[in-house]
C-alpha cells in the first residue's frame, strides 16, 4: 500500500476558491464567495459567465465575509460582518451599480449589540426585516429600507424569555420559556388576545424547538418536537385557530437535523420555495444526511439533482419561478461541488470545485460505526482511517464536537482529513447530549458533564482499540468549544489515558464561563447549561460546577497539552485559556499556548489557521507518532 503525499496545510486551510453560491430571483445572476485582497469576498456574475467575467463587489481586507443576501432590487446586495470575530454582526449594503463604492453599514449600533437575522419583506418592496438588540437584552424586529437605511421597529419583544414573530414582520405568534422550562406557543390576535396553542417539554429542547416558522398562509406554525411517547424529533404543524397538531414531516427512526440552527455554515433544516415560502423539503439525521421532499414538484427537482452527485444535497437556491437551481452537495471526500440545474431543459453544469488543488482520491472515507456505552446506551460515531496504510494499531485522535447540543455528521471535515493524511485514525463520537439521535440519547447527558459524557468518549476509544484499529498507548484528543472542554476533562479526569491533547477555545472553569456569557443569552439557559450542568446562582449547584471544571484539577495533568484561543472570543473568553495555562505553568507542567489577537470563537483567517495546524501537526507528531512535514 502506498502512502499519499502529505497534503499542504496551506492547500487544506486556505479559503475555498469558491463557496456559498446562490442565484438571483430573476435567474440572471450568480453570487458567491471567493478570495480577493487576502480574504473571502462576494462576487457577482451573469448566469452564463465565468469567474473571469465576475465582479468582486466587497472589499473587506480585515476579515473574510461568510454571509450575504440578495435583495428584491437588482441594485443592492447585503452582507454581514463583525470585527475580528467578536460576533457583533452588522448588516452592510453593496451598490452593484458601483461596486467600488464603500459598503454602507445599515445597522449602526453600540458595541455589544448585533444583528441576529435577516429576512426578505415581500409586502414592502425595497426593505428587509432585521432582528437586532438595540435594546441590549431584547432582539426586536426592524424594517430597514435598503436604499436609505431608514429603520423602523415593527416587533418589540414584550419581556425576557419571550419572542413574538410572524409573517412579514407581523406579530402572529409568541413563544415563551416558562418558569418550569417548557416552551409555550401562543397565537396573537388582532384584538390583543393571546391563546395558548401548545406547550412543549423543556429538557429535550436545550436550544429551542427548531425548526420554528409560520406557514405562508399564516394559519399554522411549524415546530420541531418529540411527539408524546416517541423518541424521534419530527416537524409538527400546529393549527393557529384550533391548536390541533399534525405531523408535517417525519422519518421513522430518524431525528430532524437541527444543525442548521447553528448558522449558515451548516446545511439548512428546511428547504423553502422562493416563490411561495412553502417548505418543500426537510433534512434528517442518518449515517448520511437524508433529505425528505415534502412537495411533489420539488420531489421531481430533487430526483434530478440527486443524479448530479453521489453525495447529499446540502445548500440550495432557485430563481423565483423555480426553473433554475444552484445546488451544493455534501460529500466526505469531494467537498461542496456546486451545480447549476435548469428544470425546464433538465440540463446541468458544474459551477465550482471549492478546493481544486485537493485530490478526492487521496482523501479518506468517513465510515459510520456504532458501539455501546458501558451503561448500554447506543453510541453513533464516524471513523476515518488513513489512506494507504494497514488499519491496525494506528495512533488515534478523538475529535470531539462542540455544543454539546450538536452532532458530528457525514461530511468533508478539513480537520479529519488533515489528521488522517498524517497517519491517524480519527474517531468522532456522538456522545450522550448530542442532538440527532433521539430524546433519550439527548437527555441522558443531564448532569453528566465530565461524567458519562466523558465515559462515552473513553468507551468509543476502547472500542477502536478492541477492534484493532488503535494503539492504546497512542491516543490523542482534540476539540473546540465544548470539545475543548472535553479535551481538558480528558487530561484531568483520565490523565493516564491520553498521550496528547489539543484544547481549542475550550472551557476551563464552568463558573467563570457562565458568568462571562453574553448577557442577552443568560435568560435562555434554563434548559441548557443550568439544567445539564448547573446554575451558578444556585448555591447547591456550585460544588458540582467546580468539581466538573478542569481548572480545579490542574494538578492531575501529565498529558502534553496544546491550548489555542482567539483573543476576541465572546463565548469562551480568553481568560478561560489564560487561566488554565497560567495554572499549569505555576506548577511546572509543560504546556504550549497560541493566542490569535484577531480571532474569536474559532479561527477564520487563513494565516492563523496555518499557524495553528502547523503547531498541531508538530504536537501530535511528537507525542503520537504521526507524519509531519519535517519527517515526511
Amino acid at each position: 500500500m502506498a502512502l499519499p503525499d502529505l497534503i499542504d496545510i496551506e492547500d487544506l486551510y486556505a479559503d475555498p476558491a469558491f463557496s456559498a453560491a446562490s442565484i438571483s430571483a430573476d435567474g440572471s445572476r450568480l453570487a458567491y464567495l471567493a478570495p480577493a485582497y487576502g480574504r473571502t469576498q462576494v462576487w457577482v456574475r451573469g448566469i452564463d459567465e465565468e469567474h473571469d467575467d465576475a465582479v468582486c463587489v466587497t472589499h473587506d481586507e480585515r476579515r473574510g465575509i461568510k454571509s450575504y443576501f440578495w435583495t428584491d432590487d437588482p441594485r443592492w446586495l447585503l452582507y454581514l460582518q463583525d470585527t475580528d470575530g467578536d460576533e457583533d454582526w452588522h448588516l452592510f449594503r453593496v451598490d452593484l451599480d458601483n461596486p467600488q463604492a464603500p459598503a454602507v453599514d445599515l445597522t449602526p449600533m453600540d458595541v455589544g449589540s448585533r444583528v441576529g437575522g435577516v429576512e426578505p419583506s415581500p409586502s414592502v418592496p425595497g426593505t428587509v426585516l432585521v432582528s437586532m438588540n438595540k435594546r441590549p437584552m431584547h432582539f426586536d424586529t426592524f424594517r430597514v429600507e435598503v436604499a436609505t437605511g431608514e429603520t423602523t421597529c415593527v416587533v418589540e419583544q414584550p419581556a425576557l424569555r419571550t419572542t413574538r414573530f410572524g409573517l412579514d414582520g407581523r406579530s402572529d405568534f409568541e413563544t415563551t420559556l416558562a418558569d418550569d422550562g417548557s416552551h409555550e406557543f401562543y397565537a396573537l390576535d388582532e384584538d390583543g388576545g393571546r391563546r395558548l396553542l401548545v406547550s412543549l417539554g423543556g429538557p429535550e429542547h436545550p436550544l429551542g424547538c427548531y425548526p420554528m416558522q409560520p406557514t405562508p398562509d399564516g394559519r399554522g406554525l411549524l415546530v420541531g418536537r418529540f411527539p408524546e411517547g416517541e423518541d424521534n424529533l419530527v416537524v409538527a404543524r400546529i393549527d393557529r385557530e384550533t391548536g390541533e397538531e399534525t405531523v408535517f414531516a417525519a422519518l421513522p427512526g430518524h431525528d430532524v437535523c437541527q444543525m442548521g440552527a447553528h448558522g449558515a455554515r451548516w446545511a439548512p433544516i428546511l428547504f423553502t420555495s422562493r416563490a411561495t415560502g412553502e417548505v418543500i423539503g426537510v433534512r434528517f439525521v442518518g449515517d448520511r444526511p437524508i433529505v425528505l421532499p415534502t412537495d411533489p414538484v420539488f420531489a421531481d427537482v430533487y430526483s434530478e439533482l440527486s443524479k448530479l452527485s453521489d453525495g447529499v444535497l446540502g445548500w440550495l437556491s432557485s430563481d423565483k419561478e423555480g426553473r433554475r437551481w444552484v445546488a451544493t452537495f455534501i460529500h466526505d471526500r469531494e467537498p461542496q461541488l456546486t451545480y447549476l440545474y435548469d428544470h425546464e431543459t433538465r440540463q446541468s453544469r458544474l459551477l465550482f470545485r471549492p478546493y481544486p488543488r485537493l485530490d478526492p482520491d487521496v482523501m479518506a472515507p468517513m465510515l459510520p460505526v456504532s458501539m455501546p456505552a458501558r451503561d448500554g446506551l447506543p453510541l453513533h460515531a464516524f471513523l476515518t482511517l488513513p489512506v494507504g496504510i494497514e488499519p491496525s494499531g494506528l495512533p488515534l485522535v478523538l475529535k470531539v464536537h462542540g455544543g454539546p447540543w450538536s452532532h458530528d455528521t457525514w461530511t468533508f471535515d478539513r480537520d479529519v482529513q488533515f489528521l488522517a493524511n498524517r497517519g491517524y485514525a480519527v474517531l468522532q463520537v456522538n456522545f450522550r447530549s448530542s442532538t440527532g439521535y433521539g430524546k433519550k440519547h439527548l437527555t441522558a447527558g443531564i448532569g453528566e458533564w465530565a461524567g458519562k459524557m466523558h465515559d462515552d468518549l473513553i468507551d468509543a476509544a476502547d472500542w477502536a482499540v478492541k477492534q484493532g484499529y488503535a494503539d492504546p498507548t497512542r491516543i490523542g484528543i482534540f476539540g473546540g468549544s465544548y470539545g475543548g472542554y472535553a479535551a481538558l476533562v480528558a487530561v484531568t479526569v483520565t490523565p493516564d489515558y491520553f498521550a496528547a491533547a489539543v484544547d481549542y477555545v475550550g472551557i476551563s472553569s464552568l463558573m467563570k464561563f457562565m458568568a462571562t456569557l453574553p448577557e442577552f443569552t443568560k435568560p435562555y439557559h434554563q434548559n441548557s447549561f443550568f439544567l445539564y450542568v448547573g446554575d451558578p446562582s444556585n448555591p447547591d449547584d456550585v460544588p458540582e460546577l467546580e468539581a466538573r471544571s478542569p481548572i480545579t484539577m490542574v494538578d492531575k495533568i501529565v498529558t502534553p497539552l496544546l491550548v489555542v484561543q482567539g483573543a476576541m472570543d465572546v463565548r469562551v473568553v480568553r481568560a478561560e485559556a489564560d487561566n488554565i495555562v497560567a495554572a499549569m505553568q505555576a506548577r511546572g507542567i509543560p504546556v504550549e499556548y497560541l493566542v490569535a489577537e484577531d480571532e474569536g470563537h474559532g479561527f477564520a483567517n487563513p494565516e492563523n489557521l496555518f499557524t495553528m495546524y502547523r503547531l498541531m501537526e508538530k504536537h501530535f507528531g511528537e507525542h503520537l507518532g504521526g507524519r509531519t512535514a519535517a519527517t515526511a
